[in-house]
């Protein structure tokens, strides 16, 4: 199928571009003696986590217990659910145990680790579980030098398996050198605590640190088993506004279709409004704001500086970045245009399914799900 024959709005995934972006992940993890243990929140789909790995059966990370369940059903094995355990959802978790699933759960406060090892312990089924360290200030997560992390550690016992931490703070970086900063922070952090652990008597086989901009400049993983990004499969305009990627890395897009002329205001209006392209403004804080979305010709090519200005349900606001004149007669009603995403997994999960591009036609449809 062409463009013009797909109903707008839709997701769009260049099946390339995928390709591309995963396999320049896992060499750079590898080549730094790391497992790439994917996050699939971005992709919520089987055809995409699958390119994303080596093996068939995982390792893959998750933030919801549906994520978990769903890709058990389709063959995936070693899950970790990256988001803190809370005590109602230990039953579930155990549950996929008792299946065959290799699920690990995270856990920082005392109160948390001990839910998790009663719930566990009712359930008759060992649930392993990392201690969240708290690298950046960023979230959540137990502090490097905190007593508490062997206070986590005793009431978790048996169930301890090691560390994990997310430099999220990376997002909010200027410069490559920042970033740098913040994955050495963060190496360092996770490594520390999982000898403060050893030197206790406990388990910490498992060092686990990720952010899609931590994993992309990290200088090295010494001491890390393996690192956690999900967003580098498609990458974004904030990832782009990072310096983590270019524009033609972006693989997602949204296909928009001119609905009408606003000649006076210099609009062009499209039926993408942040029902497709979510609310998400990421880019705001940074160097360019990219409004909500950066404007493509059917092609995928940046059209000057148009961009999404304004975003109502169903409408999207199309105009240059300085607010100058537009040539109409270049963009008919009718005409398609796609617009790259401010932040990858907010757009994506205003949509069902991906409409899978190669060689510029649709090939395939792909199922994405949600809920939790």
């Amino acid at each position: 199928m062409t463009l013009d024959e797909i109903e707008s709005p839709a997701l769009l995934l260049d099946h390339e571009k995928l390709e591309r972006n995963c396999a320049r992940m896992r060499s750079h993890v590898h080549s730094r003696g790391a497992v790439l243990r994917p996050h699939v929140k971005t992709a919520k789909c089987v055809e995409v986590t699958r390119i994303a790995l080596d093996a068939e059966e995982g390792p893959i990370t998750v933030s919801t217990l549906r994520e978990a369940e769903y890709f058990f059903d389709h063959g995936f094995r070693d899950i970790l659910y990256a988001v803190g355990m809370a005590p109602a959802k230990v039953e579930r978790a155990a549950g996929l145990v008792k299946r065959g699933a290799r699920v690990a759960a995270i856990v920082d406060s005392v109160e948390a680790a001990a839910s998790v090892a009663r719930g566990a312990g009712k359930a008759g089924v060992t649930l392993p579980t990392l201690i969240e360290i708290d690298s950046d200030g960023h979230r959540a997560g137990v502090r490097p030098g905190d007593p508490r992390l062997l206070e986590v550690a005793q009431a978790l016992g048996k169930s301890l398996r090691g560390v994990m931490t997310h430099a999220g703070d990376s997002y909010n970086c200027r410069a490559t050198d920042d970033i740098r900063k913040v994955a050495a922070r963060e190496r360092e952090a996770v490594v520390a605590c999982a000898q403060a652990l050893r030197s206790a008597g406990h388990d910490c086989s498992v060092v686990s640190v990720g952010s899609t901009p931590t994993a992309t400049f990290a200088d090295s993983f010494a001491g890390v088993t393996e690192v956690r990004t999900g967003v580098y499969m498609f990458h974004d305009l904030v990832m782009a506004g990072l310096g983590v990627c270019e524009l033609g890395d972006i693989a997602i897009s949204v296909l928009a279709t001119v609905i009408g002329h606003q000649r006076d205001k210099n609009w062009i209006l499209t039926d993408a409004g942040w029902m497709a392209l979510s609310r998400d403004r990421g880019t705001a804080s940074q160097w360019v704001d990219q409004g909500y979305g950066v404007v493509c010709d059917a092609a995928g090519e940046p059209i000057a500086d148009l961009i999404v200005t304004e975003s109502n349900q169903e409408h999207g606001i199309v105009a240059r970045r300085d607010g100058g004149a537009i040539d109409f007669e270049r963009f008919p009603v009718g005409s398609r245009l796609r617009v790259l995403p401010n932040h990858a997994c907010a757009t994506a999960a205003q949509h069902g399914e991906y409409k899978v591009l190669r060689g510029g036609k649709v090939t395939d449809t792909w199922e994405r799900f949600g809920g939790w």
